[in-house]
């Protein structure tokens, strides 16, 4: 399993209505230099949208420490970019 499955699946904890993540590890393919071996496996640069239930009420801080706590063994391991926009269901209805 790569590590794109592995944050998907990790995710559904979240119990998400919807969910798009983008691998853009592509993109900084210079940086290599900075994330040592992890560099070399195009698995370091991830986008997210995600909308969950589970943010309403939640402080933009608290909505993204639940996503980082799930994923805290990913960044461990080589993740190191992950850029996140996180909605409540109410939200993401208004759009």
């Amino acid at each position: 399993m790569n590590r794109e499955q592995r944050i998907l699946q990790l995710l559904q904890n979240l119990k998400p209505t919807f969910i798009d993540l983008k691998n853009d590890s592509h993109k900084h393919a210079s940086h290599v230099e900075h994330l040592g071996s992890a560099g070399f496996t195009g698995e370091t640069h991830y986008k997210l949208t995600i909308v969950s239930e589970q943010f309403e009420n939640l402080s933009r801080i608290d909505r993204q420490r639940k996503v980082n706590d799930l994923l805290s063994e990913e960044f461990q391991t080589g993740l190191h970019a992950f850029e996140m926009k996180i909605q409540s269901v109410s939200e993401y209805k208004k759009i």
